[in-house]
């Protein structure tokens, strides 16, 4: 039966098997020494000189093995003299004493090394052989705490009361967002799903619905320029209430922000309990920035400054004089300010329930309050510009809904990976995304996006046109 490497301080003087990668490998002569790896961590092994049958059969094997081949071994769990204990190392206290080798698998020199923090080595070869650079210990860990974050989310928002609901991957394009993905149909030629930029539409539904509290691990997909804290595809921490107030979800936000950080990372400290908050206006005036970093120590990698931003403006002038949403186009207006929307009066100084929690200088999720009442939501599609044909195509259904008895409902969508970016203390959110794609979207290791064949094509009823690049 296997054995874990985590499990072997308790294990001295017994004979195990483990399954592993050979990390190094140091030949001095009459004894080879091994450090081996599983997920659970790290063990020093020795193969011992022997003149028995089995003894000369396992260091000629030895002899032959390199760093990052699978392997099975046997050994005896031996103590390590007192002279020799590492007390700062796992296992530190104990070696295996390898008593047989089984070669699972050979691996080729691989053509990045996995042992470094991989900073020094460029973007693209990385993520070319991303399969090999998540070896290192760094995207490990990283990996293992993100883990841990989703779990600790997930238990706790379900003692809370919330239930977890999947929502479409596809769907309908709307013009609601940033730009998105088509999807073509093979079965209706000339009609397209979007993949979702976020569950903004469907969360809002199940409210309708009746499930009062959701949430989802959500991904999204737009199609917007990538950069260091945004990809194509990233992932929401996603939920949902009815019957609240912008104070219930910021309330409930705050206290699972603060025992996640106290549980996951208890390494890392909070500056300033309750979060500060700040209307749009004064972190504009006093900051120059909606998601200003407070923190009063920058070098400090452990230091982490949340604060709240409210009352932004509802819309924006377009480059075309027009009016736009600054959010999102569901979200309610103070109440004190939904007579002006109603009249579609003094737009400019209308102001939403819109709140957005900022961390160490990036924004770290953002929500609202809903306009449950359908007559608020078209008003806000008409300052939009649109007409009726197009609030039908685009909205109708979301209306429609809104009729049929709709809670009052607010909610807020957490960048999962820009709070773990930050919580591991990484750059950018490549370093938390297990497959991410290059600044400049593209996957190398798969080599998307990739041309499809003619036939592909014409089964969709699709015909690609030659254009000139975008630079």
């Amino acid at each position: 039966m296997r054995t874990y490497i985590k499990d072997l301080e308790v294990k001295k003087g017994e004979v195990v098997t483990i399954n592993c990668w050979i990390d190094v490998r140091r030949d001095q002569g009459k004894l080879i020494f091994l450090d081996f790896r599983d997920m659970t961590g790290y063990v020093q092994g020795v193969v011992l000189p022997s003149k028995t049958e089995e003894g000369i059969a396992t260091m000629a094997t030895a002899s032959k093995l390199r760093s990052e081949w699978v392997v099975e071994i046997t050994g005896k769990v031996n103590p390590r003299p007192d002279k020799n204990i590492q007390t700062d190392k796992q296992n530190g206290s104990i070696e295996l004493e390898v008593l047989g080798i089984v070669v699972i698998n050979e691996a080729a020199t691989p053509p990045i090394d996995v042992h470094t923090d991989g900073r020094e080595i460029g973007e693209e070869s990385r993520l070319t052989y991303r399969y090999l650079d998540l070896r290192r210990p760094r995207l490990q860990k990283n990996f293992r705490v993100r883990s841990a974050v989703t779990m600790f989310v997930r238990n706790w928002l379900t003692k809370e009361g919330f239930i977890e609901i999947e929502t479409p991957l596809l769907t309908k394009f709307t013009h609601d967002g940033a730009r998105g993905f088509l999807v073509p149909s093979r079965l209706e030629n000339g009609k397209f799903y979007a993949l979702p930029q976020s569950p903004q539409q469907y969360k809002q539904l199940l409210m309708v619905s009746g499930f009062e509290k959701y949430f989802q691990i959500a991904r999204c997909l737009r199609d917007e320029d990538s950069r260091g804290d945004r990809q194509p595809e990233f992932t929401q921490l996603d939920m949902e209430m009815s019957f609240v107030n912008r104070e219930d979800v910021m309330a409930l936000n705050e206290k699972l922000l603060i025992e996640l950080v106290k549980t996951i990372t208890p390494e890392k400290k909070i500056q300033e309990i309750p979060f500060p908050r700040f209307t749009y206006k004064e972190a504009m005036e006093k900051y120059n920035s909606d998601k200003p970093d407070i923190r009063t120590d920058k070098t400090d990698p452990n230091l982490l400054a949340f604060c709240w931003v409210t009352d932004f403006p509802f819309f924006e002038k377009t480059d075309t004089d027009g009016w736009t949403f600054s959010h999102n186009p569901f979200s309610a207006p103070k109440p004190e300010h939904m007579n002006m929307l109603m009249n579609k009066e003094n737009v400019a100084d209308i102001l939403t329930t819109q709140y957005d929690i900022v961390l160490n200088g990036f924004e770290a999720g953002g929500g609202s309050i809903r306009n449950h009442n359908p007559a608020a939501l078209r008003k806000v599609l008409e300052i939009m510009g649109y007409d009726e044909a197009k609030i039908h195509s685009g909205f109708g259904h979301m209306l429609e809904a809104l009729g049929y008895g709709a809670p009052s409902h607010g909610g807020i969508a957490w960048g999962l990976d820009r709070v773990m970016a930050i919580l591991q203390n990484e750059p950018n959110i490549r370093e938390v995304i297990a497959f991410a794609k290059t600044g400049e979207g593209r996957e190398l290791m798969m080599e998307s996006p990739s041309e499809v064949s003619k036939g592909q094509l014409e089964e969709l009823g699709l015909m690609v046109k030659e254009s000139k690049k975008i630079k």
